[in-house]
Formats: C-alpha cells, structure tokens, sequence
C-alpha cells in the first residue's frame, strides 16, 4: 500500500502498486502508521516527501468500497481517517512536500495540498475536486484547507466551482501549485532537492510544527469540528 525510505534526513513516502491508490481504511491507515515512523526517526532536522507510483497520486476516497456497505456510515469512517492523516502531517516537525506523480482529485487532491510544497509533473495529470460532477457536497474541513491553501478566489472558483482538471502548467500560472516538472523522476527529484535545502537551514522541528498549527489554526479547528464528518 505504501512504502516508506530514509536518504539522509529525507523522508520519501511513496503510495506503491499501480492502481488509484484510493483512500479507503487500509491504505489510510498505512500512511499513518508511516507517519507515525517519521516522527519516532526524525533528526533535528529533517524533510517529508510523499509521492506515489503509476497513473494516480490519489483518485480520492474509495467510493466503491463505501457503497458495498452502509455508504454514510463507511464513508464517514475515510473521512476521521483522512481527517486524523491532515492533522498527522500539519502536526508533523519538518517540512512537507508532496510530488504530485498522476491524477490528484477530491480527497487525493486535498492529501497534496496538505503538505508545504506542492510539486507536479506537466506530462501527465491533474489536480481534479470532482465532487460537482459526482454530486458531493465538499465538507467543511475541505473547503478550510482550499482556502488556506489557494490564495486567489479565482483560482478556487476554477477547481471547486468549475470542477476544472487542472494541469500542472495551469496550476502554476493560478497559484495552486510551487513548480512543474517534465515527469514523475524530475518531479520527485525536485521534491528531494527542496527538501535537502530547507533540512540545510537547520530549523528546530517542533518550533516548525507549532509555527505551521499557526498559520493553519482555522483548518486544525475546522478539522476537529466533528459536525464536519456528519455533513457528509
């Protein structure tokens, strides 16, 4: 389900296999139990990035598992998991970046941009909140986290409110995204070298943490608001 690799104080978290790396409890559960590890065997200072293998990064929550049985209550079960993972990774003392590697939509989309940095490759894929289009309603902790994420009201007009599928290029020019990369190896390339230059200035990583709860208190609060789940 998920792989978890050291390269000096670099942490890569990769979502293995080929398939659409759904977010059901067992894949969900894996990245925490990875997460978990980080933290145990993080340096002073040291750096996250999660990537994942094949066409997708994450086509979101596994609907086709949910529908097999009791739809709400299965699907309230993804959505405390996805929750308790976000608060995992803004809790996390280091910086995060994620290596969008493929097809990024709804809650796959939402895990990316929960971390720092936000890498893509432009030769395949996008950045795709599909929920208008599969007649979902975001939940609230969804819509914090766009916010807090996307500065520009019109760029989170194209990807909640148009449910557009936004390239690479395209979410660069809108702000969306940090860079663009010409395949999934430059991609995570990249993500690595970032991380190696931020491990390089040496932060305290609890100082990072706290500073990160911060800036994303109005997420953290969204995401602890249990009412959030029953709006599903």
């Amino acid at each position: 389900m998920c792989s978890l690799e050291k390269r000096g104080n670099i942490f890569i978290l990769t979502l293995t296999g080929t398939d659409e790396h759904r977010l059901n409890p067992t894949l969900l559960n894996a990245i925490r139990s990875a997460l978990r590890r980080v933290r145990s065997e993080a340096s002073s200072s040291s750096a996250l990035v999660t990537t994942a293998h094949g066409k997708f990064f994450s086509n979101g929550y596994d609907l086709a598992w949910a529908e097999a049985q009791s739809f709400k209550d299965r699907k309230l079960l993804m959505d405390s998991l996805l929750r308790s993972v976000v608060t995992d990774l803004i809790s996390l003392p280091m910086p995060t970046i994620s290596a969008v590697s493929g097809h990024a939509s709804a809650a796959g989309c939402i895990l990316a941009l929960s971390h720092d940095y936000v890498l893509m490759r432009s030769d395949r894929g996008f950045l795709y909140m599909s929920e208008l289009d599969i007649k979902l309603v975001l939940p609230p902790w969804f819509m914090a986290i766009l916010k807090a994420k996307i500065g520009s009201p019109a760029a989170r007009r194209e990807l909640i409110m148009k449910a557009a599928k936004v390239t690479a290029k395209r979410a660069v020019e809108i702000g969306i995204i940090d860079s663009a990369h010409d395949n999934a190896e430059e991609t995570l390339k990249a993500a690595i070298e970032l991380g190696e230059g931020l491990v390089k200035r040496g932060w305290e990583g609890h100082v990072y943490a706290q500073n990160r709860m911060q800036v994303l208190a109005d997420v953290l609060d969204s995401i602890r608001d249990t009412r959030a789940g029953s709006r599903l």
